[in-house]
């Protein structure tokens, strides 16, 4: 027998609930379809409707990659998806701008809600998904501040494996290596100017949130930004296939205690001039045919061999 749906949480009950868990009622914004649509056809300036709903820009066109790429950096945001991962960057300490959540996922994160004073919008599951583009079933949104990038140097200065990553554009991948990097005790990630953002939404979910975990900043010049690593007292070794490549497994078994390994893009690997600067070449051998590993796959064997005990 199938058991009954249970009805959605009306206002007043999620405002009595509210009040229970020590959420100030004020903060509460509530809001349905009607209300996006009245929203956006009145005059952004002295509108009371849009005063109650300021702050929901941070989520509108969420699935836009070209636009949310270039708006979250220039704007000093990023968006956190789930409980789960609003839960990991609320334990690193990053500050949210606001929540954004259904009635029936609001108190899943009431204990972190209760601690701030930002605004929650609480919207219908149809609202939500108007606003977002998106079926929001994750349980919340949260838009954080970013955080401000550290500089290489201060990065580097007591780190003994790095992992960098060249001019990665498939969100998929830079989640997956962050995560790697995280698994298997990488000091640090450092991302060239062209590689995509680690704090686009899609990138945050499948590292699982480890990229709150691993430090990182992004390396301004390259591959100029070799020599500095360099300098820093790192061998910086390239992951590419080339006639003088060595084995992982040679090159993990003397590696110097200061190991920088660096990823190339999905399809055409790393730049030459990427190559030719590295102190030298490393390659995963293959067998059964395969000649290469989707990039995510090779950082996650690499790191694993290069792990510390």
């Amino acid at each position: 027998m199938n058991t009954p749906a249970k009805a959605p949480l009306t206002r007043q009950q999620v405002i009595d609930r509210s009040a229970e868990l020590g959420i100030a009622v004020e903060r509460l914004r509530f809001f349905d379809e009607a209300d996006l649509t009245a929203g956006s056809q009145v005059d952004d300036s002295s509108d009371a409707l849009h005063g109650r709903l300021e702050g929901m820009r941070d989520y509108t066109q969420l699935t836009d990659v070209a636009l949310r790429s270039v708006r979250e950096p220039a704007e000093g945001l990023f968006i956190a998806e789930s409980s789960k991962i609003i839960r990991r960057a609320h334990a690193v300490g990053l500050s949210p701008r606001s929540f954004l959540t259904s009635p029936k996922w609001l108190f899943d994160l009431a204990d972190i809600i209760s601690e701030s004073d930002v605004p929650i919008f609480i919207g219908t599951d149809a609202a939500v998904e108007s606003l977002t583009g998106f079926h929001l079933h994750r349980g919340a949104l949260a838009a954080m501040g970013r955080p401000a990038p550290a500089p290489v140097a201060s990065l580097i200065a007591n780190a003994r494996r790095l992992v960098v990553i060249e001019d990665i554009v498939d969100h998929t991948n830079v989640g997956a290596i962050f995560r790697s990097a995280a698994a298997f005790g990488a000091d640090a990630v450092l991302v060239t100017p062209r590689c995509a953002d680690p704090l686009y939404r899609r990138s945050i979910r499948v590292s699982m949130g480890t990229v709150f975990q691993v430090p990182w900043t992004r390396i301004e010049s390259w591959p100029d930004g070799i020599a500095e690593l360099q300098e820093a007292g790192f061998h910086v070794a390239a992951l590419a296939l080339d006639d003088e490549s060595v084995s992982l497994r040679q090159f993990a078994a003397t590696a110097p205690e200061r190991t920088a390994v660096v990823f190339g893009t999905e399809g055409d690997g790393l730049k030459r001039s990427t190559i030719s600067a590295c102190d030298s070449t490393v390659m995963i051998p293959m067998s059964g045919g395969v000649d290469s590993l989707n990039v995510a796959a090779a950082s996650a064997v690499t790191c694993f061999a290069l792990q510390e005990d």
